[in-house]
């Protein structure tokens, strides 16, 4: 219990939370949050999603779960199941359920019917969704259980079914994809985006495991998710810059991040990033640079548009015949219309949150520092000073005031011709009768025999 060893072990677990918390996978992690924050996270969500799942089979009797996929995911209320069709027994589908995020402003009834519609959603850079419901606290929706894995597993050579952190968080290999793959999968992904805004359709939600591989196409997944409410993998990163305030610009920053891990084999160590690293081609650093460099940051994301437009995917020749098709009625259009304008204005709030935050905890680190405590101290000393000269100056002044004020009284200017005062008259005959008075005394104290 020694007090400076306690002090050093705490400055040290404080270090090593420090780095835990600013590993983006691992400051994500249910025993992380658990650890920090107990009482937000005491809930069991497996258990939550177990009765959710459990409800809706009694409905939908025709499917039938496998086995539970554990920890695929990095979301802490998002569970994840594979599942069969009873009568089509070797086909593998994979069942995801969600809660509600801080993000859903739609009404329970535009929410459950957005969410019933996503199974009409066709393009070929979309993974269909099979089958989707939703009740007023929580979405199911099932997909295609795809054995190759997302863009993700690709990029870092990983098993699907794997956990989360075993997959992604400490890679034995690093290494980009080929050029060639980077343009095409940028190309198909800024796709989709420009179809998604297009349509009005928020999205917010891109990074590589949300893109699945189907061959060399790439399709995205978790639609669900701006309905739901549910936060971004990358919000840590774009609240901090209040340029970055739209869905639109969001998803551009988003592709940034994911363009950078299709390139380097990994995620960028801090944004915004000042220098990158060699890559197959110039016209890569420059969409990065557009996406991820401080100038990018703090004067805002180019548009889906300008980016199809850059070297690096203008290109790039799609070849599909798959129409895209996603029809949503003109009053649910409205109401993502006004949850989108809701989900950016509590951006714009965290953001200046944050941007005041920073203010202070600069200003209290500058006024903390030693450098700023030493001026303190010289200001200090050298304002004593002068207000001891002051005090010393005003002393010496009220005591000059006083002695001319004092040589005015007791010798006022008088002309020769003027007469005695009558004060001064008095004055002088008490003083000669003082005097008579000092002289009988004198003269008694020679004589005893006068006494």
């Amino acid at each position: 219990m020694d007090r400076e060893f306690i002090a050093e072990r705490q400055k040290g677990l404080q270090n090593y939370l420090n780095v835990i918390t600013t590993n983006h996978i691992l400051c994500n992690c249910e025993l992380v949050k658990k650890f920090l924050d107990p009482n937000n996270y005491s809930a069991n969500y497996t258990e939550i999603a177990l009765q959710q799942v459990s409800m809706f089979f009694r409905s939908e009797p025709k499917w039938e779960v496998v086995e539970p996929l554990k920890d695929i995911g990095w979301r802490i209320r998002k569970k994840y199941f594979l599942m069969k069709i009873k009568n089509q027994p070797k086909e593998r589908l994979v069942l995801s359920w969600a809660d509600l995020g801080p993000d859903k402003y739609l009404s329970d009834k535009d929410f459950q019917c957005l969410i019933k519609l996503l199974p009409s959603c066709l393009h070929p850079n979309i993974y269909r969704v099979t089958f989707a419901t939703a009740n007023e606290s929580s979405a199911l929706l099932i997909r295609m259980f795809n054995e190759k894995g997302t863009l993700k597993d690709l990029i870092y050579k990983s098993k699907p079914k794997d956990p989360f952190l075993k997959k992604y968080c400490n890679p034995k290999k690093i290494q980009g994809l080929e050029l060639q793959q980077i343009k095409t999968y940028g190309r198909q992904i800024l796709e989709v985006l420009k179809f998604l805004h297009d349509k009005g359709f928020p999205y917010g939600h891109l990074h590589a495991s949300n893109v699945m591989l189907d061959g060399d196409t790439c399709r995205l997944l978790d639609l669900e998710n701006s309905l739901l409410g549910l936060p971004s993998f990358y919000r840590s990163y774009f609240s901090q810059f209040r340029k970055i305030n739209t869905l639109e610009s969001v998803d551009v920053h988003c592709f940034g991040h994911l363009l950078y891990e299709m390139t380097y084999g990994r995620p960028p160590d801090s944004v915004p990033v000042d220098s990158f690293p060699p890559s197959p081609s110039m016209a890569v650093v420059a969409v990065l640079e557009s996406t991820l460099s401080c100038e990018a940051c703090k004067n805002g994301m180019p548009t889906v548009s300008q980016l199809l437009q850059m070297p690096l995917f203008s290109d790039v020749l799609l070849t599909t015949s798959e129409k895209p098709q996603f029809k949503i009625p003109t009053k649910l259009k409205e109401a993502l219309r006004i949850a989108k304008e809701c989900i950016e204005k509590r951006l714009i709030e965290e953001q200046k949150q944050i941007h005041q935050h920073r203010r202070l905890t600069r200003a209290q680190s500058h006024h903390g520092s030693e450098e700023e405590r030493k001026k303190r101290k010289i200001l200090a000393r050298k304002k004593s000073k002068r207000s001891a000269i002051e005090n010393n100056e005003e002393h010496s002044a009220k005591y000059s005031n006083s002695n001319n004020s004092g040589s005015g009284a007791s010798s006022p200017l008088t002309s020769p011709s003027s007469p005695i005062p009558p004060s001064t008259a008095g004055s002088k005959s008490m003083s000669l009768a003082i005097r008579i008075l000092i002289k009988t005394y004198m003269y008694t104290k020679r004589s005893p025999s006068l006494g």
